[in-house]
Formats: structure tokens, sequence, C-alpha cells
């Protein structure tokens, strides 16, 4: 790559990347339909009875994507060794680009940008793995929870004569989960399968860093991710709490674990979901609760804490990062 070209990624890209990405989600959120409406309770929540509530939902997003950093860090151990700030501003970084992405692919990109050089397309298989190891989480709560509240589920207009897809919908659910146990705990057998592909040499010098995931290493990734759950779930009932919408502390897990899973099967792009959550959101918590602004609020706010405001500092980081750096050069070897 030309020097004259290098340059101009190291001082221009970010900058530019940064304009796109904020340009695009201020976008998207001016085009909200109630948004404004939304936000003005959620203002008047974050200074009611229990706005401690409100503001401790803001402190648990820190800790949501810092265990985020920490996983990613933890998978990041075969192949180099990052500080946790660094960790931590990639993560964001990658919520910046997954916001515009179908699926949140963009993150991998994102995240790539603070690996060393020669350790980039190694990083997106790792950050796959780690996104897949949140995946399993959501899929092994989200399924109890369609179990704990089958009979209220039934209960709905909507489901009532539907009784034989919806059990056949969650054995198939807990099937998909076991096979992706089994993919996530023996990734290694695949990647010595797909290594005896003829012509994927390039790919499999990518990808092979995988193999180096020892069971203990994604035992600890799995339970990072079981912890982040737990944080979701803490965040949503707080806000349930402080919006005035009368669920019980343990039923509004199941509740919030069933909707994170209805939003992690069905493809979409972050920014545009608000309308889906909004949707997810009235049929599950309507089961236990009339107070419609309320969910339609808690949907809002969450989604506001947890993806566009880590996305706006996220981007904030491109500012200062550089591409390429001085005295590193790519690693051509796999290992």
């Amino acid at each position: 790559m030309g020097k004259s070209i290098k340059i101009f990624l190291n001082y221009f890209l970010g900058p530019i990347i940064f304009v796109w990405l904020v340009y695009s989600m201020v976008k998207q959120i001016r085009q909200q339909p109630d948004l404004d409406t939304h936000l003005g309770y959620i203002l008047e929540a974050a200074y009611g009875e229990h706005a401690w509530k409100f503001w401790l939902v803001f402190l648990l997003m820190l800790m949501n994507w810092g265990i985020e950093a920490r996983k990613w860090q933890v998978l990041l151990l075969p192949i180099q060794k990052m500080p946790f700030l660094r960790a931590f501003k990639a993560t964001l970084t990658g919520v910046s680009f997954a916001m515009n992405t179908p699926n949140r692919i963009g993150e991998y990109g994102g995240r790539m940008l603070f690996v060393d050089e020669g350790n980039r397309l190694k990083s997106v298989s790792l950050t796959i793995a780690g996104s897949f190891s949140q995946l399993i989480v959501t899929l092994i709560v989200g399924v109890a929870g369609l179990y704990v509240l089958s009979d209220a589920l039934m209960q709905k207009e909507q489901l009532s004569g539907l009784a034989i897809w919806f059990k056949s919908i969650r054995w198939m659910l807990v099937i998909i989960t076991l096979v992706c146990l089994l993919i996530y705990f023996r990734i290694s057998w695949i990647i010595k399968g797909i290594e005896r592909l003829p012509g994927l040499t390039t790919f499999i010098q990518h990808i092979a860093v995988m193999e180096e995931l020892s069971v203990t290493l994604l035992l600890r990734v799995l339970s990072l991710s079981l912890l982040r759950f737990i944080v979701f779930t803490i965040q949503y009932n707080l806000l349930l709490q402080v919006l005035h919408v009368g669920v019980d502390v343990w039923v509004g897990f199941w509740l919030v674990s069933v909707l994170f899973l209805c939003l992690a099967i069905w493809p979409t792009i972050a920014i545009l979901e608000l309308g889906l959550r909004w949707e997810y959101s009235l049929f599950l918590f309507s089961l236990y609760s009339t107070n419609t602004v309320g969910i339609y609020t808690a949907a809002t706010a969450i989604w506001l804490i947890n993806l566009v405001v880590p996305a706006m500092a996220g981007s904030l980081f491109l500012l200062g990062l550089r591409i390429f750096k001085k005295g590193k050069t790519p690693d051509p070897t796999p290992r």
C-alpha cells in the first residue's frame, strides 16, 4: 500500500467515518415515531421519585459493555494482549459500526481497527466466537422463559389456537440450542474439517486461531456472556419499576429473556429495531400490565441507553484512531 494512501487512512478515514456514523444515527433516530413523547417520559423518570434507579441503569450500561470488553480481551489472548481500556474503546466503536448494519455485522469491522495489523482478520473470527457465546446464553435463558411463561402466553388471543405450533417451536429451539452448544465447545473439530477442504488456505489461516480456544477459556467467555445477560435483565427491570409497569421482578426476568430471544432470532438493523422492540415488548409485558405508555417508554429507554449512547461514544474514538502504526508489520503466519 502506498505511503500517501496510508497517510490518508491514518489521518482522514477516522474523522470521515465519524461524521458518517453520527449523521446516519441522528437521521435515523429523528425518524423514529413518537420518540419525542417517549423522551419526555424518560426525562420525567430521570428526575422523579425513583430517579436513582434510572441513573443506576446508566451505570449498569458501563458494566454491560465493560463485561463485553473483558470478554473480547479474553478471546484475543491467543493472538495478542490488549489493555482493557483499548478493548473497551474497540467494543464501543464496534457498536457504532453495528448500528447501521444488518444483524450488527459491522461490529466486527469496528473492533478490528484496534487490533495490531497482522492480527486483524484473525480477530474477526474471535469476535464471532464471542457473539456466538452471547447468542447461546440468550437461547438457553430465552427458551427457559418460554417454558416458564407458556401458560400466560397461551392466554394471548394471537396464540390461543396455536398450542401445537408453540410447543413445536419450543422443541425446535431446544434442539438448536443444543446444536449451538456442541458447535461452540467443539469448534476445533469444525476448523480441522474445514482445513481438509481444498482452495481455502488463505481463509483457514485467519480462522485457525479458534483451534487454540480451550474449553476452559470458552467456559470463561460463556460465563461472562451470562453475567452480561443478567445485567441486561436488571437494567430492564429497573426501568419497568421507574416507569410504573407493574411486573414482578421474577416474572420480569423471564419476560425480558423471551424479548431478547425474539430480537436475537429476527434479523434487523440496530438503528431501525426500535419499532420491533415496541411490538415484542407490548406483546409480552401486556400479559401482566396495562401500562402501555410505560412499556413503550422502557423499550425506548433501554434502546437509547444500551445502544445509541454507546454508539455515539464509540464513534468519538475514531477521531484519534491510527489505522497503521509505525514499526508494525503484518504477521503472515497463522497461529
